[in-house]
Order: C-alpha cells, then structure tokens, then sequence
C-alpha cells in the first residue's frame, strides 16, 4: 500500500532517540462515523461514499473506529474490516488513523498490530475505561501498545466517558517514547493542556477533542482537531484551522463562534447519536447506531433538526418532515463517480 512519504516512524525514532518527532496531521482530522444497514450490518459501499465526501471537501485525516464510529460494538473482524476498507479507499491521499484502543493491554496491542498489518498510517488509543488504571498503569498500558508497533500514536484523553485521566506529568513521561507523537485531549481543561504544551514541547503534538474549543486549543499550540462536527461540515472545520494557521485569527475565530450553535446540537445527546441522526436528515443514510446508544429523545431531536435547517443543511417541507440538501461537494462527487 502507498505511504503518504512524510510518515516517519519509530523504527527509524528508536535509532536516534532525540531525533524531532513528524506531525500525523495538521488541522481538521474527521472522527467519522460507521455507516449501517437498516441490519445493523456494516455498510461498507456508503463507507466509501463517506470517505469521498471528505477528502473532496478538504478534510486533511480520516480517524476511524474511534468512538464517533462505534467501536466498542463492532466486533474485532468488522472493526480491522473498517480499518482495511478505509486504508484501500484513502489509497495515500491523507492520513488514515486507526482508533485500537481497549482497556485490556493485550487486546489494545494485538488490534495495534493488526492495524499497522492492514496499513494505517498512525493509531489512535484511549486511556483504559471502566478498570481505571492508575498513572503508572497508564505509562504501561501505553508503552506496551508502543512497544508493539512501529507506528506513531496518537493518545486519546476523555475523561468523561472513561473515567480516567491523564495527568501532565504522565504525558511527560509518555512523551519519551519514540512513537507517542500526539494526544487527542477531550478533557476541556485548558490549564491542563497549556501544562502538557509546557512539560513535552515539539516531543507531543495536541488536538482539541472538543469541537467548540478548537481555535482556544490552537492559539495554546495545538496542531489541529479530530472532530465530529467535520462529519457534516468538514470543510467548514477544515477553514478554521487552515485559517488560524495562514495568520487569518479573526476568520477563524467567527467561523468557530458561527458553528457554536450547531457543535452544541451535535452533542446534545451522546455521541455519535445525534451526529448519525444529523447525517441521515442531510441524506447520507448512516443508519441508526447500535445498542446501548438509541434514538434520540423527540425534543432534543426536533432541536437538532430546526438547527440544520437554520444553517441551510436540510430543508423543511410543508408537513414538517425534512429533504436533502447535500453539501456541494457531495453532489459533484455523484455527478463525477
């Protein structure tokens, strides 16, 4: 499989310890959704529809089987499925981060593997959930996966759904480890982060987890976003950190404030519940999610809907049920393919 060529990874990082690590990616990396059949089945074809609708509107990574794509109820044969499908779909135009994160070290380690296998470009691991590990349980979890692969890593701090932190002294310690080159921090404490930046320098790049704090994460020194909101407007969330970086702060602030609304909606439920319930309104058919998640409660549903219509994402009909209205870049891929 081509490589993107400015991947480096830790074989060549354990020859010279103090060499300066490579960035993943820089800007807007989509947490994409799984798509589903009305079976609940992997829906691989609309998995590549996906993928081209967010290359052509300028998304610079795909980050997959995380939990935006429902990992934690896919199997292990659909979730290394997903990883291949989408390695051979991308073919190299951008970075495919594979989410192989477990709160069991041995399985984390084996999935991280079978991914590189499978030839992702980096991988994406969450702190240990439900067992909450300690610090030291976390360095070794983690080195562990490390220690196993050859790829970069990207780890992935969210407390609030694995009930577990990552403390800036750890992520210094982490962060000595040749291929942990990033963190995906979702904890929404900017003292935190403005310490992570302080402790690892250029040793640990930073990605807001958070939607509505991406520019607040860039201007601490944040290499971009790994985010949801991109499912739906990915060259939007591509725009405000394009533009941060280009030295435009004030577009890229008011595209942040102008998507407040619409990122508050998107989360107004857990995650990926209304963001898949969003995508289907705009005519993507991602399918419903797997259980535990459900649908959404009919209030907070009629919420996110009124949204999407206010930002010209769908429109209404006289009887109140909604119709397509593709982003542009959806509708040249149909016309092209």
């Amino acid at each position: 499989m081509k490589k993107c060529v400015f991947f480096k990874y830790a074989a060549e990082y354990r020859n010279e310890e103090n060499r300066m690590k490579s960035t993943v990616f820089t800007g807007s990396g989509v947490a994409l959704v799984t798509p589903m059949h009305p079976d609940l089945s992997v829906n691989y074809e609309k998995l590549s529809e996906l993928i081209e609708f967010q290359i052509q509107n300028r998304t610079d990574a795909i980050v997959i089987t995380g939990t935006t794509g429902e990992a934690s109820t896919l199997t292990d044969e659909e979730h290394l499925q997903v990883i291949r499908h989408t390695v051979e779909c991308v073919h190299g135009r951008i970075p495919v981060v594979a989410g192989t994160g477990s709160n069991n070290t041995a399985h984390a380690v084996e999935l991280s593997r079978r991914a590189e296998e499978l030839g992702a470009d980096a991988l994406l691991l969450v702190t240990p959930y439900y067992n909450k590990c300690s610090q030291q349980g976390l360095y070794l979890h983690f080195e562990a996966a490390a220690r196993a692969v050859s790829l970069p890593i990207i780890l992935y701090n969210v407390p609030s759904r694995t009930g577990v932190n990552i403390l800036p002294a750890t992520y210094q310690k982490l962060s000595e480890i040749p291929n942990i080159v990033g963190v995906k921090e979702a904890s929404g404490n900017f003292s935190q982060i403005a310490k992570i930046m302080s402790l690892c320098g250029d040793r640990l790049d930073v990605y807001s987890g958070n939607d509505d704090q991406i520019t607040s994460a860039l201007a601490l020194g944040a290499k971009g976003v790994i985010s949801v909101l991109a499912n739906v407007v990915p060259e939007e969330t591509h725009e405000i950190c394009r533009s941060y970086f280009d030295g435009d702060n004030e577009r890229s602030d008011t595209l942040q404030l102008q998507y407040l609304e619409l990122i508050e909606n998107l989360f107004s439920d857990v995650n990926p519940i209304p963001v898949k319930r969003a995508m289907n309104a705009m005519g993507f058919a991602v399918g419903e999610c797997r259980l535990p998640l459900c649908a959404m409660d009919p209030v907070a549903e009629e919420r996110l809907l009124s949204c999407l219509y206010r930002y010209g994402l769908i429109e209404e009909t006289k009887a109140g049920s909604v119709t397509v209205r593709r982003p542009q870049g959806a509708l040249l891929w149909r016309r092209n393919h």
